[in-house]
């Protein structure tokens, strides 16, 4: 049995939620209203990982001395990290957790539009909602879905660009690399149906929006200058 399976009464419910919703409306629209609804009541989670970003970009400069500090000393490294959040009563996780909370939704919405339901026979501009890119055929189709990987790319540009802004550490494992995950939506549009290629540019917009107004005070991250050691 897959641990997805645990999720089936949320799975379901979710369908009736969307199910209702494309009774007033295009399904595809449906798809949308509904991300959005779940999205906002999930704004609170967004706002306390905001918080503890901002407290990571703060603690940024101290961070960074302490690696160059005692690069050859790990053991030291950590100890002296552990301190500064403690004096800083600030978390090496503050800004990941409220992240990783909101996980279970995007496994429902994951589950729900890759598993066969009615709401996959319905169409968007004449392209079922559960057809995958592979099965795809004439132009009408492949132009849909040629539409929704190019919107799906420029979120992702918009994303990929405010995260090479917001790196506070350059020195942390991963720190170039990580800003590139922003393009990740648009491969994994291509291995589901339209419906879940919807549901992605509709949450990743969101969060894209959302980013931008809660660091609306941010100031853009300054390279760090790495002195060296004496």
């Amino acid at each position: 049995m897959s641990v997805l399976t645990l999720l089936d009464p949320a799975v379901h419910l979710a369908h009736d939620v969307v199910s209702a919703l494309a009774g007033l409306l295009p399904t595809a629209l449906a798809i949308v209203v509904f991300t959005v609804c779940v999205r906002l009541a999930l704004h609170p989670l967004a706002r306390a990982a905001a918080r503890g970003q901002k407290a990571q970009a703060r603690l940024a400069p101290k961070i960074a001395e302490l690696r160059r500090k005692h690069a050859k000393h790990p053991e030291k490294l950590q100890a002296e990290l552990a301190e500064l959040y403690r004096a800083e009563q600030a978390s090496p996780f503050g800004g990941c957790l409220p992240g990783l909370a909101q996980a279970p939704f995007f496994s429902v919405m994951y589950r729900l539009f890759t598993t066969p339901n009615d709401l996959l026979h319905h169409t968007v501009f004449g392209v079922p909602l559960g057809l995958h890119v592979n099965a795809a055929h004439g132009q009408g189709q492949l132009l849909v879905f040629g539409l929704l990987y190019a919107a799906l790319a420029g979120v992702g540009y918009l994303s990929f660009r405010n995260a090479r802004r917001a790196v506070t550490d350059p020195t942390a494992p991963g720190a170039a690399l990580l800003p590139y995950l922003s393009f990740g939506t648009v491969l994994f549009a291509t291995l589901v149906p339209l419906a879940a290629g919807i549901y992605l540019l509709t949450t990743t917009t969101w969060t894209v929006a959302e980013r931008a107004f809660l660091h609306r005070d941010a100031r853009p991250a300054q390279p760090l200058a790495v002195q060296p050691a004496r």
